[in-house]
């Protein structure tokens, strides 16, 4: 028995159901990624204002949007968040996440560089997990224009976003990537097999279901044999010892609830200092939800506080 869904989550179902807004497996997908987009005037308050915003290109030709904090000065060497958006590997852009990367910059006193990583199905795994790790190796090279201190790196994302930072973890353990102090998984995807008892439980009601899992795995990783590889499954990795230290955040009413649970609990297990929170009465996605689940404000913020102590 899981516990109910806090009001203002049933007040954002309420909410979806008045609109008729299909589900995100009934759509094409160049009509989910408008749908998504269209979604965050509704869904997040207005974005708090920042010192400094700058709009970068990977030599590959990714966009990405640097965010220095509010208060911090121009001479600055602040540690940076290697961000990641959510989306299903499918959905999301730097607009969809903005909000998100500006409270954390705020809230950790950090800089934050978000990463336009290129979708699916145009472009399937590892093409994301490529362009994360570009962006990794672009921060820690570029280190002295942008202001940023590279011994201090961390990565970071919600959903999608958080399967591509525990992969960029693994990388910088394995030395493919530079040192990482610190990974933010927020409901992170860890196993693209997808058979965790939570896919069962979370079948209907919530924006995000198994079915919708399955939609976007359809998309981002077709092929089962890819299932297995770290990169897309960092779960079936054969060891997490080494990697970065950790906060993981799980959400009860979320498919992807008890592989997120079991990653927390295996970075435990061998050996990586890890912070787990769960929040029991909350669904997929309230980070970007919180004009309207007003509790969604208080887990930014714990995130945000354990992404600067994290990295300081």
């Amino acid at each position: 028995m899981s516990s109910p869904l806090h009001p203002d989550c049933l007040k954002l179902l309420e909410l979806v159901k008045a609109s008729g807004r299909p589900r995100f497996e009934d759509t094409e997908y160049p009509e989910t990624r408008a749908m998504y987009a269209g979604g965050r005037n509704v869904l997040q308050p207005p974005p708090p204002d920042v010192a400094d915003t700058r709009e970068l290109t990977l030599p590959s030709g990714v966009a990405m949007r640097f965010y220095r904090p509010a208060g911090s000065a121009g001479g600055d060497v602040l540690p940076c968040l290697v961000f990641a958006h959510g989306g299903g590997w499918v959905v999301g852009d730097l607009e969809t996440h903005d909000h998100l990367s500006r409270s954390l910059a705020n809230g950790a006193g950090c800089a934050v560089l978000s990463v336009d990583y290129r979708l699916a199905p145009e472009h399937r795994f590892p093409a994301a997990v490529e362009d994360c790790a570009e962006a990794v190796r672009y921060a820690h090279a570029n280190a002295g224009p942008l202001g940023i201190d590279p011994d201090r790196l961390a990565v970071g994302g919600d959903s999608a976003g958080g399967n591509l930072a525990a992969v960029l973890a693994l990388m910088a353990r394995d030395g493919t990537l530079p040192p990482l102090r610190f990974q933010m998984l927020l409901y992170p995807v860890t196993d693209m097999a997808q058979t965790h008892d939570s896919y069962a439980r979370i079948i209907d009601t919530v924006p995000l279901i198994a079915e919708t899992m399955r939609w976007f795995r359809a998309h981002y990783a077709p092929e089962p044999a890819s299932w297995n590889d770290w990169r897309a499954s960092p779960l079936r990795a054969a060891s997490l010892a080494g990697v970065a230290p950790a906060f993981v955040l799980t959400v009860g009413h979320d498919p992807l609830c008890d592989e997120g649970r079991e990653y927390a609990a295996r970075l435990d297990r061998e050996g990586v200092r890890v912070t787990h929170l769960h929040a029991a009465d909350m669904l997929h996605g309230v980070f970007t939800m919180s004009a309207i689940v007003k509790p969604a404000i208080s887990y930014i913020d714990a995130a945000a506080r354990a992404l600067r102590d994290g990295l300081n």
